[in-house]
């Protein structure tokens, strides 16, 4: 009879005519178990009386089982691609399709000092804020410290979470969205249920989730661990709609023992008072540290962690350069000037006029004067380009043509969405009346004169006889820039800031450019899941590429691959859109040593110069000086209405011209002053505490140990794609096409048939079960009149249907445990077998007979409870080891070191093994492996492997400063691994010393 200790977490039993493997969570009445591969997909619940007897593992290999050395190489990667429960102390990383740089591993140490997890991420654009948080995110998850998990962001990145997650960190996430939420829902048959409970990995858009009817729910069901992307955007004073963002992330972080990471590249907005509010999310008594002091900086340093290029561009070790960031080296600034066509200037004279007249009287018909705002929000449009001039025009002569405030509301949300891609923006590019139409400046909209409607329709008219570069030097200088930049070898992105003149500059730019560039155009009309689609399509195409966007791409799809150049054709009055532009080319895995940046601006009105003088180059030279990336005060408000001020209630121009002095006006010099005295003062606040949040004392170095046991453990992504050709080519599917093409493509209908199930492919509406594995109900797979080939790409992200050559992806773990569990089970045919557990080899690598042996270690780690009173967290997790010997002249048998024996994995055949030599080597293995030297060998190798294990554990926990921390160095003591019954001996291989011509080697022994 089976009793409690046969099913204690870790211990092997035996139910349903195959072997199952203990996990945490069983309980007297339910055994969890998981199939003895280690496939999570196939965890089972077994009754306690289903077992009847404990589990022995797989079988020992038979002589008749012998294989080449191609095969048993086979099998070595594939116990290396298939295990996914390492049993170090970073277990994540046994199961992610990315190699973190050195610097971005500080995050996940600090993270492994707290319970919870709270920590607000600040590194610079382009660093990876995105792989550190995921990372995290991902050991959480692994270590069963966090069951389930969401992040918040725009809508606009979520597309781009989705895919980092599941490319990068195997985490299948659900969209929740306006879109998605509905379609969801329905698939709960659970009434006390909610999408958070139903889904383990969500991305969820903020402003959707943070609305009254969604709020609530989302307060009571947020997962234990919960990512907030940009969250400076959830604090400051930015409206309603921030401060209900505020009181989402307060209510969820009010719960003491949830999991909380923020990220932003600009946790400093310059307002004090918004950062108190971003520090006190990750405790209350954060909130009012006062950072000059030295104590207050030492306290919130275990839970900040900030870091410039400059600071993460070169890791040293010991007065040596060890790893390099591929930062691109410099950014090349240039700036395009222009002046107004003739025509164009005097269109700009009129409209600036008429606005004048609307904002110093309301244009003599009694209605409310247009707000400063408003009026410059206008000029800008038509500073922009003739197409967005002509749409906002358009807008404001149907709404002073009488429309009701339901009608105007209704149209103006619509131009909202065609004109302004306000969706991403921040900061002064977010503050009431920057919609094209502002609805508080138009009162109880009274009908407009009709001279005032054919005035504003007279305008948009003349907005479309200006169109093309004939009559648009800003179009016409910009076609030259980018001709330019593709003579040169540098494909450009085009950030504007309106829907329209995004739409307008791509199709001049498409006839100009023929067919020597493809052209695209992306913004906020897509669909986020069609963004990435849109880009992807683009940079598919042969040749040249030129992409226009909007802001909706100036946060989080990175395009460094592709793109080496960004123009801003309009002006971001806020500096960080500048910043975040740049940052779609200039980051992390850019391949170029520079990259450009063009900024694009008119020499007539002195409203652009001033704008870049004020704001933007104000912005860059503070940064520069002080190493300080803050936000604008104040959103630059004041310094902005000053402009107003000066343009439009005291300017007054000769008609047809466009000159202003900005300079001389008091108004405006004295606002600007405040800004940037003020601007200065946070900078410098914040620029003396920057190294301490940089965290240089927290070296990775200090647990490089088992960082570099974890990589050789997985292997070089390269093994990835020779074991997945030489696999396909084994199970009869040739691969087609070159090493050099970065991808190949296979046949699927040559593969055995469990295989072609695991990855997908069926013919009939049964069950689908892959050889080896436990029944489950048929996944979702392709019909058989689906594409019957695998498509494989070296790179991320792929396509839809492609897979990539990672560890993670779903064929290749498939195609990994297909080969396990196909060499174990000898009923199947040969040529579905082609990883053999028995090989013999003769090679000149060794001088004697030498054994390696391959084999499969179960450990059960206790780890200390997140809360006191908690019960310590109990995991099972395997560990892939070769242990190898040599035959001594005496006979006796002489264990190698590891560092020999991991030198044995390289070594290739150097001659051929005659079948006869092979056969009888094989069976003399597989008696050696039987005799109690080796068992007792193999044993006292787990309990030194937990040993090691443990040690490990602790090292990385105290290079992470959990000692400090109360009850840290108890908590520590209490960590404990232990060996779970005896090792998988999955492969036994025989390495003989190769014939030369001057000596023999009777027997293979020599």
């Amino acid at each position: 009879m089976t009793t409690a200790a046969d099913c204690a977490p870790g211990n092997l039993v035996h139910a349903r005519d195959r072997d199952w493997v203990v996990l945490p969570g069983t309980t007297a009445d339910l055994v969890l178990a998981q199939p003895l591969d280690g496939d999570r997909e196939f965890v089972t619940a077994l009754f306690p009386e289903e077992i009847g007897k404990p589990g022995f593992g797989h079988p020992e290999p038979l002589p008749g089982e012998a294989g080449d050395f191609a095969s048993a190489s086979l099998l070595r990667t594939a116990l290396r691609v298939a295990s996914t429960a390492g049993a170090g102390p970073f277990r994540s990383l046994a199961s992610i399709a990315v190699q973190p740089r050195q610097y971005q591993l500080v995050p996940l140490m600090m993270a492994l000092r707290m319970d919870p997890v709270r920590l607000l991420i600040g590194d610079d654009v382009g660093i990876g804020k995105t792989i550190e948080s995921a990372l995290i995110a991902k050991e959480l998850m692994e270590q069963g410290s966090a069951r389930n998990m969401a992040v918040l962001c725009s809508p606009a990145l979520a597309e781009q979470w989705q895919r980092e997650l599941r490319d990068k960190f195997g985490m299948e996430a659900e969209l929740v969205l306006p879109s998605t939420a509905g379609r969801l829902q329905k698939t709960i048959d659970d009434p006390d249920r909610s999408i958070f409970d139903q889904y383990k990995v969500t991305v969820v858009s903020t402003d959707f989730i943070k609305q009254d009817e969604r709020r609530h729910t989302f307060r009571h069901r947020c997962p234990d661990l919960l990512i907030v992307d940009e969250a400076h955007t959830c604090v400051g004073t930015g409206g309603n709609e921030q401060q209900k963002r505020y009181e989402l992330l307060s209510a969820v972080a009010a719960k003491p023992d949830r999991h909380l990471i923020l990220v932003t590249a600009t946790p400093h907005s310059g307002d004090p008072q918004a950062f108190s509010k971003l520090t006190g999310l990750l405790d209350p008594a954060l909130r009012d540290l006062d950072t000059a002091r030295s104590a207050d900086r030492d306290r919130l340093a275990r839970h900040f962690v900030q870091r410039r290029r400059h600071d993460l561009k070169r890791y040293i070790l010991r007065d040596e350069v060890v790893e390099e960031t591929p930062f691109p080296e410099d950014r090349d600034l240039q700036d395009a000037t222009y002046r107004l066509d003739t025509d164009y200037t005097r269109f700009v004279a009129d409209v600036l006029a008429h606005t004048r007249r609307q904002v110093r009287g309301g244009g003599g018909d009694h209605r409310q004067p247009m707000s400063w705002w408003t009026a410059l929000t206008l000029l800008r449009c038509v500073l922009s380009s003739p197409a967005a001039a002509a749409a906002t025009l358009r807008t404001r002569s149907l709404i002073a043509a009488g429309l009701s405030r339901a009608e105007a509301e209704r149209l103006a949300k619509a131009a909202a969405f065609e004109l302004s891609d306000d969706e991403t923006t921040e900061g002064v590019d977010n503050v009431p009346g920057t919609l094209p139409v502002d609805l508080d400046a138009l009162g109880d909209l009274p009908v407009g004169s009709a001279a005032e409607v054919e005035t504003l329709a007279a305008f948009a008219d003349r907005a479309d006889a200006l169109t093309g570069p004939e009559t648009d030097a800003k179009l016409r200088l910009v076609i030259d820039r980018v001709k330019r930049q593709l003579v040169d070898g540098y494909d450009p992105i085009v950030f504007c800031h309106y829907i329209p003149t995004a739409e307008y500059v791509a199709r001049h730019l498409k006839d100009e450019l023929g067919r020597s560039a493809s052209v695209e155009a992306v913004t906020g009309t897509l669909h986020p899941d069609a963004r990435q689609a849109r880009v992807d399509e683009l940079t598919a195409k042969h040749g040249r590429h030129v992409l226009v966007a909007t802001d909706c791409l100036s946060e989080g799809i990175n395009l460094q691959d592709h793109f080496g150049a960004v123009i801003h054709y309009d002006l971001s009055w806020n500096p960080t859109r500048h910043l975040q532009r740049a940052g779609r080319v200039d980051r992390f895995g850019q391949p170029r040593r520079r990259v450009r940046e063009i900024t694009v601006y008119d020499t007539d009105t002195g409203i652009d110069g001033l704008v870049l003088k004020v704001l933007i180059q104000k912005h860059k030279d503070i940064a520069d000086q002080t190493g300080v990336a803050v936000l604008v005060p104040d959103q630059g408000r004041g310094v902005l209405e000053a402009l107003a001020n000066a343009l439009l209630l005291r300017g007054a121009q000769p008609e047809g011209q466009l000159s202003f002095d900005f300079e001389d006006d008091f108004e405006f010099g004295r606002a600007r002053e405040a800004l940037h005295k003020e601007w200065e003062s946070a900078a410098e606040r914040e620029s003396k505490v920057l190294t301490k949040f940089a965290h240089t004392g927290l070296r990775p170095e200090e647990v490089e140990a088992e960082l570099t046991a974890l990589r050789q453990a997985l292997g070089a992504p390269g093994d990835i794609a020779s074991f997945t050709r030489e696999a396909l080519a084994q199970l009869g599917a040739q691969p087609i096409g070159e090493p050099r093409d970065r991808g190949f493509k296979a046949p699927v209908d040559p593969l055995p048939t469990g295989l072609k199930h695991a990855l997908g492919f069926y013919e009939d509406t049964d069950q689908t079960v892959a050889p080896g594995s436990a029944p489950k109900a048929k996944a979702k797979g392709r019909s058989r009149t689906a594409a019957r080939e695998l498509l494989f790409r070296e790179d991320l992200p792929v396509a839809r249907g492609e897979h990539a050559l990672f560890r993670t992806d779903p064929a290749v773990r498939a195609l990994a445990r297909y080969l396990l569990d196909a060499a174990v089970d000898a009923s199947l045919p040969p040529e579905e077998r082609p990883a053999r557990r028995l090989g013999v080899i003769r090679t000149a690598a060794v001088d004697r007979r030498t054994v390696l042996l391959l084999a499969r270690y179960r450990f059960r780690l206790t780890l200390p409870p997140r809360r006191a009173d908690d019960e310590d967290l109990v995991l099972v997790a395997d560990d892939a080891q070769v242990l190898a010997w040599r035959t001594a002249e005496d006979g006796r048998r002489v264990w190698l070191p590891d560092e020999e024996t991991a030198a044995l994995l390289a070594v290739t055949p150097d001659a051929n093994t005659l079948p006869a030599l092979r056969d009888q080597q094989a069976r003399r293995a597989t008696v050696e492996i039987k005799e109690e030297e080796v068992y007792a060998y193999l044993k006292a190798r787990g309990e030194l492997l937990a040993d090691r294990l443990r040690d490990a554990h602790m090292r990385v926990r105290e290079a992470a400063g959990q000692r400090r921390r109360e009850r840290g160095a108890a908590a520590v003591r209490r960590i404990t691994v232990e060996p779970s019954g005896a090792p998988d001996l999955l492969g036994v291989y025989v390495y003989l010393n190769a014939p030369t011509a001057q000596r023999h080697t009777p027997g293979g022994d020599r």
